[in-house]
């Protein structure tokens, strides 16, 4: 679900207890950020010609997965811990302030055609209002409590993931978010795009992808948008394999929506199965069009009710249904003392290219 705060944009900046901070104190913090930074050899870029921008901004994007690579073992860690509470029904709740809060409700709306999440199982709360996706309203970022109120409205649970997203690590907005969460037993994490953040310190999970000073002095939509686009990528994509909603490589959750989609989930039976046309056809008539389910028929030779039961009985996961049908096939023998049980096919095994 794309859930977006119903805030408009805010006045002064609070301080603690809601006071306005002296505009100097905030400069002087923006002056110790490496987003905020000014880079006096590119003091003469508007004079350049078209291409050579071109080439700079090139070069500065490839050093983003670099900085990611260097926060893989933390991006790991979140990942397991986030799955873990969305296997217990937990949902995935991405918070931030305009840009970072753009890039968290794209990741969510992404998720239900890609995957066949429930519209309520991963949420993007950007702050500022409907507005603020294409209009900025950053104002809001500058309220903790707005944050609080957000995730009131979510009914927030102890298996749910807040992620709070913020390229200078300080945004208000970000901050309450995950402090919130966490009081109330919420796993968190903190995306930050620098070092000692405050919003890494507030979070169970701390990442800190520093991409360096922008090639425009403080856009943060550059590279530090970049990274956490990629960043939210892996935490969503991940998760999901993780939650059995890939089979190896394939989208066998997807939501086949429109004929695009309806093209590719018969690829992906193709893919997982080699049956032809005629078959492939033929399960996903008798599996409702559900990918996994077709996949299923086919492959461990089930009606569309027998595959179904197979997936509710392992929790949605194809390969463990997979596997379930070969033990529990007609004729099958039963694993020896020390012998492993049969392990389900992989697409590769099972692709157009094993069955010619």
């Amino acid at each position: 679900m794309t859930s977006i705060s119903p805030h408009r944009n805010g006045g002064p900046v609070p301080g603690p207890g809601g006071a306005p901070r002296p505009y100097g104190e905030l400069r002087a913090q923006l002056d110790t950020l490496a987003t905020e930074a000014f880079r006096p050899e590119l003091a003469d870029i508007d004079r350049l010609p078209t291409l050579d921008i071109a080439r700079l901004m090139n070069g500065e994007d490839r050093t983003v997965p670099d900085a990611i690579a260097a926060q893989l073992p933390r991006i790991a860690a979140a990942i397991d811990a986030t799955a873990e509470r969305m296997a217990r029904g937990g949902r995935l709740i991405y918070a931030g302030a305009g840009t970072a809060g753009r890039m968290g409700v794209l990741d969510a709306s992404e998720c239900p055609p890609t995957f066949n999440t429930a519209p309520t199982q991963v949420v993007g709360l950007i702050a500022g209002g409907p507005g603020a996706m294409v209009n900025a309203a950053e104002g809001a970022e500058d309220s903790e409590r707005l944050a609080t109120v957000d995730l009131d409205a979510l009914e927030l649970t102890a298996d749910d993931t807040v992620v709070g997203i913020s390229a200078s690590g300080r945004t208000p907005y970000a901050i309450g978010a995950v402090a919130h969460a966490r009081s109330l037993g919420a796993l968190t994490v903190g995306l930050s795009g620098n070092a000692g953040s405050p919003l890494a310190a507030a979070a169970d999970h701390g990442i800190e992808v520093v991409t360096g000073p922008e090639l425009i002095t403080g856009s943060t939509r550059l590279k530090a948008g970049t990274a956490q686009k990629l960043v939210l990528n892996m935490i969503s994509t991940i998760t999901m394999i993780r939650l059995g909603k890939t089979y190896g490589n394939l989208m066998v959750d997807l939501r086949a929506s429109n004929e695009k989609l309806r093209a590719r989930s018969r690829r992906i039976v193709a893919l997982a199965t080699g049956a032809d046309d005629t078959e492939i056809e033929a399960a996903l008539a008798a599996a409702d069009g559900e990918v996994k389910n077709a996949i299923l028929i086919v492959l461990a030779s089930v009606d569309g009710p027998g595959a179904a039961r197979l997936l509710d009985e392992n929790g949605g996961r194809l390969r463990a249904a997979l596997d379930t049908a070969a033990r529990t096939a007609p004729g099958a023998a039963a694993p020896g003392p020390g012998e492993d049980r049969a392990v389900a096919r992989t697409p590769a095994d099972t692709g157009r290219g094993a069955r010619e």
